[in-house]
């Protein structure tokens, strides 16, 4: 059987399949995409209303994966999706179809563009998205060999023939055919596929809705509250024939089958606990990951090092100290209620419920003393943390200029002050763990021991006491754990708690759409300047005094401009302003006849990039062409990494990048080749040029070069810029 799929103005392509599919009828053309990703995400539970998109502009016929990718990414932005790209090797392709979905998947060598709808993945069938919206399952081979057709079909020929030559059986052939490909292709990289997925913005309980996280919760739960009746049921056999004095065959093979029952009982239960703390774990993390990078410079310019390793430090393990102390202590309190409803059958009944209650209220109580003083512990082991970094960042000038008689006075302060509180929280949580399990057994066993004495109650109803009391012991014990950990997670929140709501700010949806396609309808007119700023006013605090006071400024595309001032005058905050780092107060500020909240935030940043001061600009941990490129594509492809070098070289680098052992690929930043601090200054200017923006902004970039390697990069970046502003001091 075939699989033909119909490709426009192409030949139709044979692909041999196992079943036979029609393409017009599986395959979504390039001018119904916006309505396939809208109905991917309504099928998946991501959208739950229709959404009306704006008409897109066709794509060209044979648009490279960036355009199709802007494309995609823009559609789901209207709807409040994030499209990401995904690739895979020859080698990992099925697996990589198999996890995907909801995912659309671009059709190699299609003309017009072709896209297949994928709801759901599988390992042997998917389901997608027919061209009538009715969903259909095909094999994943299906659309693996469609993917894969472009890099195997040079290569069929010649191994089926190969393969004949060499005496292979027909029935081997297909087995060797794969062997062949997979030495031949497993390196080679396999593009085309977006995957559809909340943005980690989106409200959190929804994403874990959505996850099916609350199904693996009411699974254990339900799980928990059988294995305790199946405990309970246990007991009662136990005692019928402990009360009968004698055992029975047929109770004690009950009893061992209600045992065994619980096993598989409690596997089925620890699966879907690990199910619940990675899926809880996942969304968390990107949560706070996301939130981090949606923070604005000015919200952590304030913070050292130190309180942001503290911030990381506690965030680490919150997910499951939340997730673990949590479930804990609801567990607990299952079990609590449930020896509250057996005590009530026993012999204490009123007394033992109102003995629980008051047990209950003194362990919360304290708990409370607890809070207060693991609160002051926690902010004294924060003050430490913040110390240590400090004084390991400031090491050099520690050594050269204090006097090494008082490096430790103030870290010996606060050290002894750490250990004292540190004693006291031990004892506290020493007394609660002994004093709140021990003390109710000690005041539940008193409300039996009148009728045990005098023999007033009967030997099953002592029983039902007895078991309620020792559940009830146990349950506490449980919440004394679980409101441990939920106090040190409460602790923890305070550090990360503003990451996680810095996630929730509203994203700018993309209104601004431009394909590098060949359009130029989104070039400035002559006549129009490349950024205009009217006006401005611009203070950091809401009733700070103004650091830009009406400021205006006209810059036309091809400028090369010279902006000097004192310091503290206000340079550099100017220049945030027009790179989309901060918003002003008031005024207008245009790029290309178009505000910044119609270009978005993204958009903007793209074509205005700036170069820092100094302090503020880093040569990360990585390889000398990441701190290069990393403005751009990544990873790099030649043509890249050439101009990279080119303009390396102009600014005087060739003789580092012929001294490293590695080049491009050279490890470089603290931890690996240190740069001198002209050569960090140059490659702050040669990452700004490589980003290839329409408006340049170098603040002080040559203050650290010496004349020659000025005169160097001055005519590099002159030569290359296609509109420069350059920040220096008089």
């Amino acid at each position: 059987m075939g699989f033909t799929f119909h490709a426009g103005k192409k030949t139709a392509i044979d692909i041999p399949m196992t079943e036979q599919y029609d393409s017009r009828i599986l395959f979504r053309p390039a001018s119904e995409l916006a309505e396939a990703v809208e109905i991917l995400c309504r099928k998946a539970g991501m959208l739950s209303y229709p959404a009306e998109i704006p008409v897109f502009p066709d794509l060209p016929d044979n648009p490279d994966e960036s355009a199709v990718g802007r494309r995609i990414g823009q559609i789901a932005g209207l709807l409040g999706i994030e499209a990401e790209p995904v690739e895979s090797s020859y080698a990992d392709i099925e697996e990589m179809i198999a996890r995907s979905g909801p995912a659309l998947f671009h059709i190699p060598e299609s003309e017009p563009p072709q896209f297949l709808a994928v709801l759901k993945g599988g390992h042997r069938r998917l389901s997608v998205i027919a061209a009538d919206m009715s969903v259909r399952r095909i094999p994943l081979k299906t659309v693996r060999n469609v993917l894969t057709h472009k890099l195997e079909a040079p290569l069929n020929r010649s191994i089926d023939k190969y393969l004949e030559r060499a005496g292979v059986p027909e029935e081997r052939r297909e087995q060797a055919r794969q062997s062949f490909l997979s030495e031949h292709l497993g390196t080679e990289r396999i593009r085309g596929c977006w995957l559809l997925r909340f943005s980690p913005g989106t409200d959190f309980f929804k994403q874990v809705l959505h996850a099916r996280l609350p199904r693996c919760l009411a699974v254990m739960t339900g799980l928990h509250i059988i294995g305790q009746i199946l405990m309970f049921s246990g007991w009662w056999i136990i005692g019928q024939s402990i009360f009968k004095g004698h055992f029975e065959w047929v109770w004690l093979s009950a009893w061992a089958l209600i045992m065994f029952t619980g096993i598989p009982l409690q596997l089925i239960g620890i699966r879907a606990g690990t199910f619940l703390s990675v899926g809880f774990g996942v969304l968390f993390k990107k949560r706070l990951l996301y939130g981090t990078l949606k923070l604005e410079p000015d919200e952590i310019r304030h913070q050292g090092a130190g309180q942001f390793l503290g911030r990381v430090m506690e965030s680490e393990s919150l997910d499951s100290m939340v997730l673990g102390s949590s479930f804990a202590a609801g567990i607990a309190v299952i079990d609590l209620i449930i020896a509250a409803a057996v005590m009530w059958k026993g012999v204490g009944g009123p007394y033992h419920i109102i003995a629980l209650l008051f047990w209950c209220f003194i362990t919360f109580f304290m708990f409370w003393l607890l809070y207060r003083h693991v609160r002051e512990m926690v902010e004294t082991y924060r003050e430490m943390t913040n110390d240590l970094v400090e004084r390991m960042v400031a090491h050099r000038t520690r050594l050269a200029q204090e006097d090494h008689k008082r490096w430790h006075d103030d870290e010996d302060k606060i050290l002894n002050r750490y250990l004292n509180l540190l004693e006291e929280q031990e004892g506290i949580s020493i007394q609660l763990k002994s004093v709140i399990s021990r003390g109710w057994l000690i005041t539940g066993l008193s409300g039996i021991a009148f009728a045990f004495v005098t023999g007033s109650a009967s030997q099953a109803e002592l029983a039902v006491s007895l078991g309620g009391i020792m559940l009830a012991a146990h349950a506490l014990s449980g919440i004394v754990g679980g409101i441990t950990g939920i106090v040190g997670a409460k602790m923890a929140w305070e550090q990360a708690g503003p990451l996680f709501r810095a996630g929730t700010r509203e994203k700018i949806p993309p209104r601004f759409f431009s394909d590098s396609s060949g359009n130029k309808t989104d070039q400035p007119d002559q006549g129009m300047p490349l950024m205009l700023l009217k006006d401005i006013v611009f203070r950091y605090r809401e009733h700070g005094r103004p650091i830009l006071r009406e400021s205006s400024l006209k810059i036309h595309k091809g400028d090369r401009i010279l902006l000097e001032g004192p310091s503290g005058g206000g340079k550099s905050t100017l220049i945030s302003i027009m790179a989309g780092l901060n918003v002003p107060e008031s005024g207008l500020l245009m790029l290309q006849g178009a505000d910044w909240q119609t270009i978005g935030p993204e958009a903007w940043r793209k074509r205005v990039t700036t170069a820092p001061q100094f302090h503020e600009n880093h040569i990360l941990t990585e390889t000398f062409s990441f701190n290069l490129l990393m403005g751009r594509d990544w990873p790099p492809c030649d043509k890249d990494l050439e101009e990279a070098g080119t303009v390396c070289r102009e600014l005087g680098l060739g003789d580092l990048l012929d001294r490293m052992p590695a080049g491009f690929q050279q490890m470089v930043g603290e931890s690996g080749w240190r740069l001198s601090h002209g050569e960090r200054s140059r490659l702050y200017i040669a990452r700004a040029i490589l980003q290839k923006a329409d408006l340049i902004i170098l603040d002080e970039s040559f203050a650290a070069l010496d004349p020659e390697n000025l005169r160097l990069a001055l005519s590099c970046v002159i030569r290359r810029a296609n509109t420069l502003l350059v920040i220096a001091h008089p």
